[in-house]
């Protein structure tokens, strides 16, 4: 199938991006990496009647690494991100997840600020997002709001971003040091969406004790959620057994629904064991793919 006819639109700045989206109300899409959007068109789930293509607007394609943040434009790449050193070292889950996003020529064309954006529960970014507290950048024609990940989403497909505004940038906040991090996911078939996904954060102090513990999920949950496994390490270091209630503390947050790929129960028992494999290479130093 091809898309419904629309008109392309093609603004040169963030102020005529902003200008078009305003114009065309609600009857507008913003296009970047077109990645997501493109198969909607073509499926006709949408048919917007203006697409705003905001790949000729300049100073959107970079990404910028300070103490608190890692910035990223909203034509920075998926696969730029990825071989971003500076960006990799300043905050290795960025680099741990975004390779779990597709295959190699969607990388190549995808942003991760669009991905953000779609607010795809089968998503890995917007779990990322959430998990480092991350902000979003946006801007319309009452000028520029941040906006905090926690309240950015709303449901499935669904977020808080008016209909005229551009998100501009995210900023994925960096850990605190001794900070170690895990993304893993389970898949069909690498590339394909994921059945399951978790991302994890594990603050270690100097004497080796646990002093946070978190996670996100990918698949299970209708938008990105933090989970807060803080409390199952009480009392413990990091190289001992993860604790065996992490697992209830997972399944009692995760709401999976079923499809014909997995069932609903199938998922919440995926997304524990990836959970447990995750916090255990990252509290063990076993070299687990994924774990910085």
């Amino acid at each position: 199938m091809k898309p419904a006819p629309f008109v392309h639109h093609a603004p040169r700045t963030v102020d005529e991006t902003v200008a078009v989206l305003a114009e065309v109300g609600h009857d507008g899409k913003v296009l970047a990496g077109g990645q997501s959007l493109i198969p909607v068109l073509n499926m006709r789930l949408a048919s917007p009647g203006h697409l705003v293509d905001i790949n000729g607007v300049t100073g959107l394609d970079a990404v910028h690494v300070t103490d608190a943040w890692v910035r990223v434009g909203a034509l920075v790449r998926h696969a730029g991100l990825e071989r971003d050193d500076e960006a990799g070292a300043g905050l290795p889950l960025l680099r741990q997840a975004v390779r779990n996003v597709a295959h190699p020529a969607i990388r190549n064309r995808g942003t991760t600020v669009g991905s953000i954006a779609h607010a795809d529960p089968a998503g890995e970014m917007p779990s990322v997002l959430v998990l480092t507290g991350g902000v979003v950048e946006a801007v319309g024609p009452g000028g520029r709001r941040e906006i905090d990940a926690a309240d950015f989403f709303e449901g499935p497909l669904e977020t808080t971003l008016r209909y005229d505004e551009l998100v501009e940038a995210v900023r994925f906040g960096r850990f605190a040091p001794g900070t170690r991090s895990a993304f893993l996911e389970s898949a069909r078939r690498h590339g394909d969406y994921a059945l399951a996904g978790v991302a994890v954060a594990v603050e270690v102090g100097d004497n080796g004790e646990v002093r946070s513990a978190r996670a996100s999920f990918v698949s299970v949950t209708p938008v990105p959620t933090v989970l807060d496994l803080t409390p199952a390490f009480t009392g413990r270091d990091a190289v001992a057994p993860v604790p065996a209630d992490v697992v209830e503390l997972v399944r009692a947050h995760v709401e999976p629904e079923g499809d014909i790929h997995a069932s609903a129960d199938y998922r919440r028992m995926l997304v524990a064991e990836l959970t447990l494999r995750a916090l255990a290479a990252v509290t063990t130093d076993r070299d687990e793919e994924g774990a910085a």
